[in-house]
């Protein structure tokens, strides 16, 4: 005999927890909970006996919604990612300027994106801006049925959220012309797993590599978007015998390509005068003279602007067509890029 998971003992039960109690999507539980058509009269009354009996009790911010405007934009974001602290500095202007207010709520390793966003919806958030997402489609498909989706970083085709994003391949894509006109041959890339953007980054790179006759020297190297996993590169390169080492790498995002550069000095090896660096976002910390990354800069206020503006467009009228915004990337060279020894 299976049972359903039940909520922590001194935790209040949430929507989430009834929904898993039923079997059903969060999105539905929603919608039994505010009145909306979508839900049969059988589901409603398994959702309201489960969350009778989980003790929940909903808050009322999704009728009110229906109900009236709120001007209140609600942005998950990551606190750990600096590139999402610029962009909610970004956010702050463009929010006033178009007449909401922002509220923020954290994603975090103890606190799910389910977590995040039902924090928002209970307080009355008009629409959602989620910075660099990582909740599954569903989820998303979801949250776009109730009020406003606005992703940031990372798109999610037929699920009704909006997206805004840089044109991360094309990005990658500066990185490698500008390695290769360098002198570059042996390339590599520090994936960024599952992270926003890195699957465009990642295909980027290989076609990059590949437009340039190099598609036998394509090796990407498995990370995410830390330092940690970029500190793991440069072990992983330091303890493989020399010969194999490339000349240039380009890493998922600045972060990653730090904890490379820190790891890579402390081993011996000089950057760039043994290994060209490149890193992705351009955040404030690479630019530092100490630093000098060559990067892929992202326009965090233009993101910001068209983030802000999708969304108000959205809460105007919900059956616009869902939108696609790309914005272009931009490479800035610095100090960690050279031509290689002997090239």
């Amino acid at each position: 005999m299976t049972t359903t998971p039940q909520p922590r003992r001194g935790r209040r039960p949430t929507m989430e927890d009834v929904a898993r109690h039923v079997g059903v999507s969060r999105a539905l539980v929603s919608l039994v909970f505010r009145d909306a058509p979508g839900a049969g009269p059988e589901t409603r009354r398994r959702v309201l006996d489960a969350a009778e009996e989980l003790g929940y009790r909903p808050h009322n911010a999704a009728r009110m919604l229906a109900r009236s405007r709120t001007r209140v934009l609600g942005v998950v974001m990551t606190p750990a990612n600096p590139f999402h602290a610029e962009l909610v500095e970004a956010l702050y202007p463009q929010a006033e300027e178009a007449g909401y207010a922002v509220l923020l709520s954290a994603l975090t390793r103890t606190r799910s994106p389910a977590e995040a966003t039902e924090a928002l919806l209970r307080n009355r958030c008009e629409a959602l801006i989620l910075l660099g997402p990582v909740a599954a489609p569903a989820e998303v498909a979801g949250l776009a049925r109730e009020l406003p989706v606005v992703t940031v970083g990372r798109r999610y085709p037929g699920s009704g959220a909006d997206a805004v994003h840089t044109r991360e391949a094309r990005g990658i894509r500066l990185a490698v012309d500008h390695l290769v006109g360098l002198g570059h041959r042996a390339i590599a890339h520090i994936d960024g797993g599952n992270a926003a953007g890195s699957a465009e980054r990642r295909r980027g790179y290989r076609e990059a590599m590949r437009r340039h006759g190099l598609a036998g020297r394509v090796r990407v190297l498995s990370g995410d978007q830390t330092e940690a996993s970029g500190a793991a590169a440069a072990r992983t390169l330091l303890d493989g015998p020399e010969r194999d080492r490339p000349t240039a790498v380009i890493a998922g995002n600045d972060r990653c390509a730090i904890g490379f550069l820190d790891a890579a000095t402390r081993g011996g090896l000089d950057v760039p005068g043994d290994v060209s660096l490149v890193g992705f976002d351009d955040i404030p910390a690479v630019a530092m003279a100490h630093v000098a990354l060559t990067t892929v800069h992202q326009d965090a206020g233009g993101l910001a602007r068209a983030a802000v503006r999708t969304a108000a467009a959205r809460a105007e009228d919900p059956d616009m067509e869902p939108r696609d915004e790309l914005l272009e990337p931009e490479l800035m060279v610095r100090g960690t890029t050279a031509a290689p020894r002997g090239g």
